[in-house]
């Protein structure tokens, strides 16, 4: 049995990508999933002068920890104008600074969602070429279109059966590789 850490790029009370790894998380049954939230990792805007002066945020120190702990992540990335959230921006900065290779042996399923019909494909992507340089292994990513029309709520489950199906098997190849 793996440990996965799970979390979402966003800082939004009511992220949908939150919701989308709350839901993959709860999907895979043969390994530990623990899911958190960033935002409860505060940390000050990235600049060489906050850093010199003051080093490196505990809150910094401890997301590496966690994320050294886990053998795999599931990260589900927002879009804010074609690419990653400065929230989650700033995170990638203070981790890669802590240790350049803060993600290496890491397995990664990345995925993002949107209420529109590109599903944050364009953080998506963004992410897939930018998370490597850190050590991770892409081993699936899933772009998961139009959140709000194809995902309930009340009852937890993704109601397009195309999209559940594609989802599903990107779960089970993540699971099975890890």
């Amino acid at each position: 049995m793996k440990k996965i850490l799970a979390f979402a790029g966003s800082n939004n009370s009511t992220s949908i990508n939150h919701k989308l790894v709350e839901f993959v998380a709860s999907e895979i049954k043969d390994h530990n999933t623990r899911v958190i939230n960033l935002t409860n990792y505060t940390m000050p805007m990235y600049s060489e002068d906050e850093e010199k002066n003051n080093g490196f945020p505990g809150m910094a120190m401890g997301l590496k920890q966690d994320i050294t702990d886990a053998d795999a992540l599931i990260i589900s990335v927002n879009e804010h104008n074609g690419s990653w959230s400065a929230f989650f921006k700033n995170i990638i900065d203070w981790l890669s600074r802590v240790d350049r290779n803060f993600l290496e042996g890491k397995k990664v399923l990345l995925m993002s969602t949107s209420p529109g019909q590109r599903g944050g494909v364009g953080a998506l992507e963004f992410a897939k070429n930018v998370l490597p340089r850190f050590g991770a292994e892409i081993v699936e990513s899933f772009s998961f279109p139009s959140f709000y029309d194809n995902f309930s709520a009340e009852s937890n489950e993704v109601t397009d059966e195309t999209l559940s199906l594609g989802l599903n098997e990107v779960i089970s190849t993540f699971a099975h590789q890890i």
